[in-house]
């Protein structure tokens, strides 16, 4: 059974993985700019990251609290901004938890 509350508590998994992951892509970015020899080791982690929003939005889509267009924002938009958009939209769609 899908309770609010059970999908509320995994958008708010997908939501702190996202928050670190946008902050270390935001990062890696940066080092990549700048030449730095961290992009070897800020990429992988960022690629951990991104593969945990897929698992976790696709575990979303399996058990049925929310379309599969969920993970396909997130894999076409490379994790932390489809992330992002599902969270806000799906938010928006659930009743009022007491």
């Amino acid at each position: 059974m899908n309770t609010t509350a059970d999908t509320l508590k995994l958008l708010g998994r997908i939501r702190i993985i996202a928050i670190a992951d946008a902050v270390l892509l935001v990062v890696l970015i940066g080092c990549a700019i700048a030449g730095s020899g961290a992009v070897h080791v800020l990429g992988p982690i960022h690629g951990v990251g991104f593969l945990a929003l897929l698992y976790l939005c696709g575990q979303g889509a399996v058990e049925e609290r929310w379309g599969w267009w969920f993970p396909a924002i997130v894999l076409a938009t490379a994790g932390p901004p489809g992330s992002f958009i599902g969270d806000v939209r799906i938010r928006r769609e659930l009743p009022a938890v007491p």
